[in-house]
């Protein structure tokens, strides 16, 4: 499929929906975002009004021009957006995404949601778009993320020394972590197999 239409896509499964954030998010987005934990390896931080309106305009911007496609993540259990989640660093001519920029809200923590969401992205990305190699970075201080990196079947390639500041003035070391084509039907399985995800593979709507 044409990667030009990535902004208007929508991702679900019978446990979770991904569609592109929008204006009319930001109510409740205000009920998750205001939680340090969440921002603490990223490099902007979400703490006031004014810092979540600047999240939301950035990310609606940044899917209508496709430097990054932003999606909410939505619980079909509860109807309620949960987090959010992007591909971005689109590198179509070289069948190549980044997935990331990923966060939930500390009460969808733990339920399979976001496994369920990266199976989503990983499953378009290498199904629908054709993709070769999807890759991911992280702080290599934030250990959770690297061990659910893991546990999703990505492969730890490297540390990128000095990669970019932080908010505060810390430069980060980045850790990348890839899955590549070939390894795409081992770990897709191993997503299904493991607990909470026993269910069908994704739908693509709209």
């Amino acid at each position: 499929m044409a990667w030009s239409s990535l902004s208007t896509q929508r991702l679900a499964n019978e446990h979770v929906l991904l569609r592109p954030l929008a204006l009319t998010d930001r109510p409740e987005l205000a009920t998750i975002a205001f939680d340090e934990e969440i921002w603490r390896y990223f490099v902007q931080r979400v703490v006031t009004d004014a810092d979540l309106d600047a999240f939301l305009r950035t990310a609606i911007d940044d899917t209508a021009a496709g430097r990054r496609i932003v999606f909410g993540v939505v619980d079909r259990s509860t109807g309620r957006l949960a987090g959010s989640m992007a591909y971005g660093n689109l590198a179509e001519a070289d069948r190549r995404v980044e997935i990331g920029w990923s966060w939930l809200g500390a009460d969808h923590r733990g339920k399979g949601i976001n496994r369920w969401a990266k199976f989503l992205l990983l499953d378009h990305a290498f199904e629908r778009l054709g993709c070769e190699r999807v890759e991911f970075k992280t702080d290599v201080l934030n250990i959770p993320a690297r061990r659910g990196l893991a546990n999703i079947g990505a492969t730890e390639e490297g540390v990128f020394r000095s990669y970019n500041y932080m908010p505060g003035g810390r430069r980060r070391d980045a850790v990348w972590f890839s899955v590549l084509r070939a390894e795409w039907p081992v770990v897709r399985d191993g997503l299904i197999a493991a607990p909470k995800l026993a269910a069908p593979a994704s739908a693509l709507l709209g």
